[in-house]
């Protein structure tokens, strides 16, 4: 700070006076966070010194270093109450070529790893036009998010502190009152780096990393989310980035995906509407465009058999040229196809349906056979094949399956039964968002049970595309929101006992078709039981039973709501 020259005064003690308000004036201005408005008895040049050194305080901005804005210092309830997309930090916009510094301290329930922070970096704030996710990062290495989001590329660093072989208990003992550092780099490269340092009162610390693609150009808005969790905000400010560079990356490995199995004699496309997968050195994967690929060992397909395809990937992830990693893949040349037979039907032969919307029709199970013009016969690859939608019209349908061939396409039918349900909720093609799509109220009063029959069609892609119960009260206040796959959140789900018989390994790919029983139970002594009774389309039956969730008995309505899947409710 320049020194700052006093006229004389008449009087010493006058002097000192003015002097030491001085000092204390400047003290104070340098170690406060923020200033209080203020007035001194001081000479008028002193008082206009003092008056721009406010102004620069005031601007928050130190050089490299600009200091935001923290307008909410507790963010969630501090009962740890809050329920997921329900509480939410202030916006930090993060320009290009600068690191957002975050310090807060982090408290949660203790009850999941995910009842901490979680941070979520998008495009625009939440309600504003084109808002977009980039990402959301759970402090527990995990996370989802748009097309360049790779789970791959979390890190952490989580210790087993207690040897028990089990890294999530401590991680939640941890996580308890940890000081949370939360740097969110957005590199001119169009990378955003996120490096998250939790120092806990237990004295561990725990590091997790993520980096994805972002604009290069375009701001980004970062904030933080409760789930059954609160933050107290201590700090925030931006300095430049940090990487000016993203270092190259090698590829390591290529695998393929949806190769033809057969190709008829006179057709020359060998890879057809197959993909291609690259994993680079640095852990992350990305399909590759089909016009990057060479073919280095490319078949003979003049004659009929067993043909070897070599395809082959040679740029690094920042596309210069590199040594190639391959692979192969087999296919058979087949004589032209006749006729196609559906010779084992599909799992799900009936279906249930509420709209007017087409259906897509689920190929688990299904064979379909072909004849060749040589009179020989071969199980056809269902990635050969086309299948058409199913028509919703109640009573006998069938969809149409077709194979296109290098001179003509040969079809087939396979029937179904359509039986029209009472109602339908989320969209037939698979559309709905989560949050959109709502079934009608059920009020459950106290000591009954409500029981709703529904059938689940799905694309079969993630545990969550699946039927999901909340219980509320009659103006909507949340009690609990529980999902089919032993998953749940909300004011009353703290309460929860929670058990099932699922088995996981083949839980997701068996939700389409499934009949699902879902019985709200109110016990009448607030609180309630939530129990699914599922039998997958292969007749194998499971449960699923949410017991002793904290509701208002007097008050309680439950209601059913789906992502990436419908349900036509039957009764």
């Amino acid at each position: 700070m320049n020194s700052i020259k006093f006229k004389f005064m008449k009087t010493t003690r006058l002097l000192r006076c003015t002097l030491g308000a001085a000092f204390l004036a400047a003290i104070s201005l340098v170690g406060c966070e923020s200033l209080d408005i203020y007035s001194i008895d001081a000479p008028s040049d002193l008082q206009s010194k003092i008056d721009s050194i406010a102004a620069a305080k005031a601007n928050q901005n130190t050089g490299d270093t600009t200091y935001l804005t923290i307008a909410t210092s507790i963010v969630g309830a501090e009962d740890n109450s809050a329920a997921w997309w329900t509480s939410f930090s202030d916006y930090f916009t993060i320009p290009t070529n600068k690191l957002m510094h975050l310090e807060f301290v982090n408290h949660g329930s203790g009850a999941n790893n995910w009842n901490n922070w979680n941070l979520c970096l998008a495009t625009a704030e939440r309600d504003a036009e084109g808002y977009s996710e980039y990402f959301v990062l759970r402090s527990d290495a995990f996370g989802w998010g748009n097309g360049d989001y790779d789970g791959a590329m979390i890190t952490q660093n989580y210790p087993d502190t207690d040897g028990d072989g089990d890294i999530w208990n401590d991680f939640r003992t941890t996580m308890q009152g940890a000081y949370v550092t939360l740097e969110v780099d957005h590199s001119a490269t169009g990378n955003a780096f996120v490096t998250a340092t939790a120092v806990g009162t237990n004295g561990t610390t725990l590091v997790e990393t993520y980096q994805q693609p972002v604009s290069a150009t375009d701001d980004i808005l970062a904030f933080l989310i409760c789930d059954g969790s609160y933050f107290e905000m201590k700090k925030a400010y931006l300095i430049p980035s940090k990487v000016t560079v993203v270092e190259d990356v090698n590829p390591v490995s290529i695998t393929v995906a949806g190769t033809p199995a057969f190709v008829e004699l006179g057709d020359e496309n060998f890879w057809g509407d197959a993909t291609a997968t690259v994993t680079f050195a640095d852990g992350s994967s990305e399909q590759v465009d089909s016009t990057d690929l060479s073919f280095t060992v490319i078949p003979e397909m003049t004659t009929l058999g067993s043909k070897t395809v070599a395809v082959a990937y040679s740029k690094t992830k920042q596309g210069a040229y590199c040594q190639a990693v391959s692979t192969i893949y087999t296919l058979e040349v087949t004589n032209p196809v006749n006729s196609l037979e559906v010779t084992t039907p599909p799992i799900i032969t009936t279906y249930y349906f509420f709209n007017s919307d087409s259906i897509i029709f689920n190929t688990t199970g299904i064979v379909v056979t072909a004849t060749y013009s040589d009179g020989s016969t071969a199980v056809m690859d269902k990635e050969s094949l086309e299948f058409g939608k199913i028509p919703a019209v109640e009573g006998s349908q069938s969809v149409v399956i077709s194979y296109v061939g290098a001179t003509k396409t040969v079809t087939t039918t396979c029937p179904l039964t359509l039986i029209k349900g009472i109602a339908q909720v989320g969209n037939t093609d698979f559309s709905s968002a989560w949050w959109t799509a709502f079934s009608d109220e059920y009020s459950v009063a106290s000591g009954t049970s409500v029981t709703i029959t529904m059938y689940c069609y799905s694309d079969n892609l993630a545990n969550w595309h699946s039927p999901c119960t909340i219980l509320r009260k009659a103006d909507l206040t949340e009690n609990a929101v529980v999902r089919m796959d032993n998953f749940g959140w909300g004011s009353g789900y703290g309460t929860a006992t929670l058990t099932s018989d699922w088995n996981w390994d083949t839980f997701t790919s068996n939700i389409s078709g499934s009949k699902v029983e879902i019985t709200v139970t109110n016990n009448g002594d607030n609180t309630a039981d939530i129990l699914y009774n599922v039998t997958y389309a292969n007749g194998e039956t499971h449960f699923q039973k949410y017991a002793g969730i904290t509701v208002d008995s007097a008050d309680l309505n439950c209601a059913l709501v789906t992502e990436v899947s419908y349900l036509v409710i039957v009764e």
